[in-house]
């Protein structure tokens, strides 16, 4: 089977991606926790109809660090980047968690660039919670690794409490492994841009054929919230994909794979 080639997107920060196949782009992002390495069980599949490309966000991975604090939407500046570096009007988006929100943002920003969003895991974003309730957030992701901790050392708690009840064999390891790779000092920043953007997305106004998709038992956006994206997006689909927690993808892999495909290729023209 071919592998996947690693490129680097040149500019600030250098933006580390791996490809695979032809056709239409399809670009995997990764939530608040991962790396490209997220979607390993995803490009093999998805690059036998699509030219799927999975990044390692700014800050994650072998992508660059960068200065000062995050600006939530210097992501979707990156992922427009890699549209660019690929030549590419538009892509399809498939993002977990944090991932989706990246996408949401990206579609307010430029939407001619959107072929489809599929929301994995996802939210909305932290708009509608209060300034409080985000700082108590912040606190408690934040604490463990400011009073000295490395990301290795809460990976294993973090991990368990993400996975569904019965997450395949292998799939807890990854998940301890993505999360034990982590740049402390980007992923402190990270969290406390992500949760600190509030601004609150149309999302009546999204005109991207829009698939929404959930884990059965992630209690971190749970299935509820997914409902109620899907009923807001304009005829937006929802999967709510059975035995799997809020990494969906990797404790499910098949039947993610098979949702998420058979919705790209009913948009494959886009």
């Amino acid at each position: 089977m071919e592998e996947a080639a690693k490129v680097m997107v040149t500019g600030a920060p250098r933006i580390a991606l791996e490809h695979l196949g032809t056709g239409p782009l399809a670009i995997f992002l990764h939530g608040i926790g991962g790396n490209r390495t997220n979607w390993r069980d995803q490009l093999p599949a998805f690059s036998q109809v699509f030219h799927a490309v999975a990044w390692d966000a700014r800050g994650y991975g072998d992508s660059d660090d960068y200065e000062g604090p995050l600006e939530f939407g210097d992501f979707a500046a990156d992922l427009r980047r890699v549209l660019d570096y690929f030549g590419a009007q538009r892509a399809h988006l498939i993002g977990l968690s944090m991932g989706g929100v990246i996408a949401l943002d990206f579609v307010s920003r430029y939407r001619d660039r959107v072929a489809t969003l599929t929301l994995c895991d996802s939210s909305a974003g932290f708009g509608s919670l209060s300034q409080a309730r985000r700082a108590e957030f912040i606190r408690l992701r934040q604490e463990p690794l400011l009073a000295g901790k490395e990301p290795r050392d809460i990976a294993p708690a973090v991990a368990q409490s993400l996975l569904g009840k019965n997450p395949r064999a292998g799939a807890y390891e990854q998940l301890v492994a993505s999360m034990s790779a982590l740049h402390k000092h980007s992923y402190l920043k990270t969290i406390a841009g992500t949760v600190n953007y509030s601004r609150n997305f149309d999302l009546e106004k999204i005109a991207a054929p829009t698939h929404v998709v959930v884990g059965e038992q992630d209690t971190l956006t749970p299935p509820a919230v997914s409902r109620e994206m899907a009923r807001r997006i304009p005829s937006a689909q929802l999967t709510i994909i059975e035995g799997a927690g809020h990494l969906s993808n990797i404790e499910q892999p098949e039947t993610f794979n098979r949702a998420v495909l058979d919705f790209l290729i009913g948009h494959r023209a886009g």
